[in-house]
């Protein structure tokens, strides 16, 4: 590996900053308190409208529906919480509709307020389970009762497959009958054509450093009567639905950054699609290899996620590390363990082949050479990880 230079194929998890945003980083770098009733206060003011309005014109919103936060996991939880006890309040809606696929920023919110949040009387909300289908995008809601449910949530692309769920047949009826609706956006946007209001949704969020924008820095779109009773308590800066001293810099780098991604969009597309389909290839070629990603369905050309039976993924990303590349599992890690990720179980994914699995993710900073370089490395690494044995 001497003398080579990494490969980073892990765009999913933090994407690198773009110079755009760099450079807006660098440019605003002395702004101070937006909040400020004095001259330095309302230049920095002037920063994040701007940046907002351009985010709105980009994502099709209005300004006044861009919010931002410290991170896609907060944006997230703030709508689906909201939403939630919204509907709670207005109308006694219970029921939330959710698949077992979403991020954990989604899921872990649900699972609290259907049965973590200590009420007299057992839990406040109950979860209705979406169906997935084997590649694991959600599929659509059962019978829908604006008097009984209080939210649906559907992730727009796996965070791991990067699969591509239709959001029309998933969260549409809800919008067409009056439910709150949530979409978690964040591989999404940035990479995807967003139009806010003709999804019609509730809300929908974001996050600046999965697009090459900074990190610390979430989006949350809220439709002006979206009813959202907000978990976060303090100054209430965004709307008063998220609290704490708007980041001047952080917004004015997102929306720079979300620009240079949409300008590039189809010819970032086209150009991760022929490395999308020579990864392919090379994995088919591994004898068991198992593919998750579904580009024929509908996926994002950016990521190849796939399992190994036989090999343990840490394995994998450790040796694809000595080699010079960073992958990740896509599965969740505690404590140090490798566990089987919660996508792939929901798939119906046995335990030994889930535990196999690799995810790389292209971006921007992928080039021709890198792909040469995995293509090779890949059958070679897959046999080592294999010899090595899973852990039980």
């Amino acid at each position: 590996m001497s003398g080579m230079s990494r490969i980073y194929l892990d765009h999913a998890a933090s994407a690198p900053l773009r110079p755009e945003a760099v450079d807006a980083l660098e440019r605003t770098a002395s702004l101070l308190n937006p909040a400020g009733q004095y001259a330095s206060g309302r230049e920095a003011s002037r920063i994040v409208e701007d940046a907002r309005e351009q985010i709105g014109e980009l994502l099709g919103a209005d300004r006044a529906e861009v919010l931002f936060t410290g991170s896609g996991t907060e944006a997230d939880n703030i709508a689906v919480q909201g939403l939630a006890f919204g509907a709670l309040r207005t109308c006694g809606a219970r029921r939330i509709h959710v698949s077992a696929v979403e991020h954990p920023a989604v899921g872990e919110s649900v699972d609290w307020l259907c049965g973590g949040l200590p009420v007299p009387g057992g839990p406040l909300f109950e979860r209705v389970e979406i169906p997935v289908d084997v590649p694991g995008r959600p599929g659509a809601v059962g019978l829908l009762d604006p008097a009984q449910d209080a939210l649906v949530t559907a992730m727009w692309v796996n965070n791991e497959t990067g699969n591509v769920t239709d959001l029309a047949s998933v969260v549409g009826p809800a919008v067409n009958v009056g439910i709150p609706t949530h979409v978690d956006a964040v591989q999404a946007v940035g990479h995807l054509p967003v139009d806010f209001h003709g999804l019609g949704v509730a809300t929908l969020t974001a996050s600046a450093h999965k697009f090459g924008g900074p990190k610390s820095v979430g989006l949350l779109l809220a439709r002006r009567d979206a009813v959202i009773d907000t978990p976060v308590r303090g100054g209430g800066q965004e709307r008063k639905l998220r609290s704490g001293t708007v980041n001047p810099q952080g917004a004015a780098a997102t929306a720079a950054a979300l620009a240079a991604a949409v300008a590039e969009m189809d010819a970032e597309h086209a150009r991760l699609a022929g490395y999308q389909e020579r990864l392919l290839d090379v994995v088919r070629s591994i004898p068991d290899a198992v593919v998750y990603t579904d580009p024929d369905g509908g996926a994002l050309p950016s990521h190849v996620h796939m399992s190994f039976p036989g090999a343990e993924g840490d394995s994998l990303i450790m040796l694809l590390d000595v080699a010079g590349v960073d992958a990740s599992t896509g599965s969740a890690c505690s404590a140090g363990v490798n566990r089987a990720s919660h996508v792939l179980t929901a798939m119906s994914v046995d335990v030994h082949t889930a535990r196999g699995a690799l995810r790389l993710t292209m971006g921007p900073a992928t080039t021709d050479a890198d792909i040469d370089r995995i293509c090779a490395l890949l059958p070679g690494v897959v046999e080592q990880a294999r010899a090595a044995g899973t852990a039980y």
